[in-house]
C-alpha cells in the first residue's frame, strides 16, 4: 500500500508540521475573535418594553436577581400602544413584554424570556441546567405556572376580551377565578408536602413567578394558601427582589379601581 494512505504511521513530514502550527494559530485567533465580538455586544443593555398593566414587571425581577443592565419602554396598553405600528414592528403579536438582546434580536412570551436570560447568563439557581436532576420538576413547574395559572389569570382580569356584553364577561371572570383558585390550591398542596420551595430546599424561577402572581389575586381567597405565603416572604426577602415585594399588588389594587381595557 502506498505510504500516504490513512492510519499510516512514521515520522510527520515538515511540511504537515507547518501546516498544522498554521490551523491551529488559525482556530485560535478566530476563537479570540469572535469572544471579542461577543463581550462588545454584550456591552449594550437589554432593552425591555413593558408598562404597569404587562407581565414586564416579572422579567425586570428576574433581570434584578441576575444582576443584568436594561433600559424600560414604556408600553401604556390603555393607549393601545401595544397596536402601534412602532411596537408591531417589535413584536407583531401585538402584545407586552418584549425584549430586545444586545445582539438585536427581538423576543417575546414572558417565560421564554425569562429563561432565556436564566440560561444565557448561567443562573443555575433560577433554571437547573439540563444535567441537573431537578431540571424535569422544574419544567413541570414552570409549564404550570404559565400554562395554567397564567391565563386564567389573564381571563379574570381582562375576561371582556372573551366575552360579548357584560354578562358574558361576568360569567368568564367567575369560572377564570375558580380556575385560578385551583391552580393556587395545587401549589400550595405541593409547597406543604415538598416545601419551602417548588424544588424542596432550592429556589428558582417557579418560586418568583408563582410569589409574583400571588400579589394579582384575591388577597382573601389565598388566605387559606399558608405555604404560598411562606413562599412569598421568601422569595421577596432576597436582597435583589426586596424593592419589588408588592409591585404587582399595587397594580392590581389601581385596576379593581379602574378596570382595563
Amino acid at each position: 500500500m502506498g505510504a500516504g494512505r490513512l492510519g499510516a504511521s512514521g515520522p510527520a513530514h515538515p511540511l504537515d508540521t507547518l501546516i498544522t502550527a498554521f490551523y491551529d494559530a488559525a482556530v485560535v485567533t478566530a476563537k479570540r475573535s469572535e469572544t471579542m465580538a461577543h463581550e462588545t455586544v454584550s456591552e449594550q443593555p437589554y432593552i425591555l418594553y413593558g408598562g404597569p398593566k404587562t407581565r414586564a414587571a416579572l422579567v425586570e425581577q428576574v433581570m434584578a436577581e441576575i444582576g443584568l443592565r436594561y433600559e424600560l419602554r414604556s408600553i401604556d396598553i390603555d393607549k393601545q400602544e401595544h397596536r402601534s405600528a412602532a411596537f408591531l414592528s417589535v413584536n407583531p403579536a401585538g402584545w407586552a413584554p418584549a425584549l430586545i438582546t444586545p445582539e438585536g434580536e427581538a423576543l417575546s412570551e414572558t417565560p421564554a424570556i425569562n429563561l432565556y436570560l436564566a440560561e444565557r447568563h448561567g443562573a443555575a439557581h433560577l433554571a437547573p441546567p439540563p444535567s441537573d436532576r431537578a431540571r424535569g420538576a422544574f419544567l413541570s413547574g414552570l409549564f404550570y405556572v404559565s400554562g395554567m395559572l397564567e391565563p386564567a389569570l389573564k381571563r379574570f382580569w381582562y375576561p371582556h376580551r372573551y366575552a360579548d356584553g357584560a354578562r358574558g364577561a361576568a360569567a368568564v371572570k367567575e369560572r377564570a377565578f375558580e380556575e385560578a383558585a385551583t391552580c393556587f390550591g395545587v401549589i400550595n398542596d405541593r409547597l406543604e408536602a415538598k416545601g419551602p420551595f417548588h424544588l424542596g430546599a432550592r429556589f428558582s424561577l417557579v418560586d418568583l413567578m408563582i410569589a409574583f402572581w400571588s400579589e394579582s389575586f384575591e388577597p382573601a381567597s389565598l388566605q387559606r394558601c399558608e405555604a404560598i405565603g411562606r413562599l412569598h416572604a421568601r422569595v421577596y426577602d432576597r436582597p435583589a427582589l426586596r424593592p419589588y415585594k408588592g409591585t404587582l399588588r399595587s397594580i392590581s389594587a389601581q385596576m379593581r379601581s379602574a378596570p382595563p381595557r
